[in-house]
């Protein structure tokens, strides 16, 4: 190893602090990755699941969640690039489901008190999360309009299995179903856009969304274990899957492993959240957008787009209410997050990428030429990083050269 990239004493300290996060069974086990330049450096630590003792492994397959979304949004990137679609396109002629809509005239209104959209919902929208539409961060049946997201399946009020979606065209129609909570444009919303990201995807190139990814990244970067389905002949490979059971004071299993949903075809394949993947994959994917769009001699998108993705797009105002995922050091570019300040020693400005709440984390440095990966198999309690998130991202910071 190199001592120009990550200091040898820093990394012992990351292993020790993972252990000890490890010893405490929480998580059960878990991949770490840091890399900097040349030196990559990978931890795979604690057991495959609660009820096997067999080993963690490096090329284990997770359910990624959210992290997700910047892989959707690097896929309609490419479109925009060949002017299939553009920015501020309005996405009725795409998404007709979603055309003419109306607005709830407060969030607390019933769904019949509304107002005209007062424009329709473009492209941009889509791609930063301002369709008007996502997650209501308040306790369930605190609106009217909870009960309708969650009847409808339409994401964005808990975490879901592959197994809970509507196809792609129910989902849409239940979507356009319901009012905005928002104007289009007027403030950023959680997960929803990125679900229509990915039917938008799939509708202009005329594929399914994981054909499309594998065509033009999964293939070309060589991740050949990504993917909205985990194959027979790599069922073994999936860990467990656990949550954090408040009234037994225990990890309890969110799916029979062995009968997982992503061993069978989905209903949808989620943009915002339904890919699993290995570390060594995603490390593929985030060292293309390191160096800006271009990974084993292919140029997956232009160093501009990506430069364009990772840049804030965000107006103050639009932040509002979205405290509790951008804190005051944050914002949202194109699919990813943009550190905009240094509020901890792992926060840096121009740092991108995002968290799932299946228990992975990955963002990029730019500045500093570092990539950091980690993936376990416990979900999050909420939008606040559980301890070994923190750990990991300090210790990944404390190791620079």
């Amino acid at each position: 190893m190199s001592n120009a990239g990550l200091a040898q004493a820093g990394l012992e300290r990351m292993h020790q602090l993972l252990s000890d996060r490890i010893q405490a069974n929480d998580p059960p086990g878990l991949v770490a990755l840091v890399s900097r330049d040349s030196d990559v450096h990978v931890e795979v630590l604690g057991r495959k699941s609660l009820d096997d003792a067999a080993p963690m492994r490096r090329d284990s397959i997770f359910r990624i969640a959210s992290i997700t979304k910047p892989v959707t949004a690097v896929a309609a990137m490419t479109l925009i690039e060949e002017c299939k679609m553009r920015l501020d396109d309005p996405v009725d002629q795409w998404l007709p489901e979603l055309a003419n809509r109306r607005v709830l005239r407060t969030i607390a209104s019933g769904l019949d008190d509304t107002v005209p959209a007062v424009r329709a919902i473009t492209v941009r929208d889509v791609m930063t999360s301002c369709i008007g539409f996502g997650s209501i961060m308040a306790a369930p049946n605190t609106y009217p309009i909870q009960k309708h997201v969650r009847e409808l399946r339409l994401g964005g009020d808990g975490p879901k299995l592959q197994s809970q979606w509507p196809t792609s065209d129910e989902y849409l129609r239940n979507l356009g179903s319901l009012p905005l909570m928002a104007q289009p444009g007027e403030r950023w919303m959680y997960d929803v856009s990125l679900n229509v990201l990915g039917i938008l995807v799939e509708r202009v190139c005329g594929q399914r969304l994981g054909e499309f990814m594998r065509q033009r990244i999964f293939d070309p970067l060589g991740m050949k274990d990504t993917g909205f389905r985990v194959p027979a002949d790599k069922a073994n490979r999936l860990p467990g899957f656990y949550f954090f059971d408040r009234a037994k004071n225990s990890l309890q299993p969110f799916e029979d492993t062995h009968n997982s949903t992503w061993l069978a075809e989905p209903s949808l394949e989620s943009g915002a959240g339904g890919l699993a993947s290995t570390i060594d994959d995603y490390f593929a994917f985030c060292s293309m957008l390191l160096n800006k769009g271009r990974q084993n001699g292919q140029q997956i998108i232009s160093r501009a787009s990506v430069e364009l993705m990772t840049s804030d797009q965000l107006k103050r105002e639009q932040r509002i209410g979205a405290e509790i995922f951008f804190g005051s050091h944050s914002s949202w570019g194109l699919g990813v997050a943009v550190d905009t300040a240094r509020r901890e020693i792992y926060h840096n400005p121009g740092r991108f990428g995002w968290t799932g709440g299946f228990g992975t984390t990955a963002y990029i440095d730019p500045k500093e030429r570092l990539i950091g990966i980690l993936f376990t198999q416990r979900m999050m309690d909420s939008p606040v990083a559980p301890r070994v998130f923190t750990d990991f991202w300090t210790s990944a910071y404390q190791a620079l050269n």
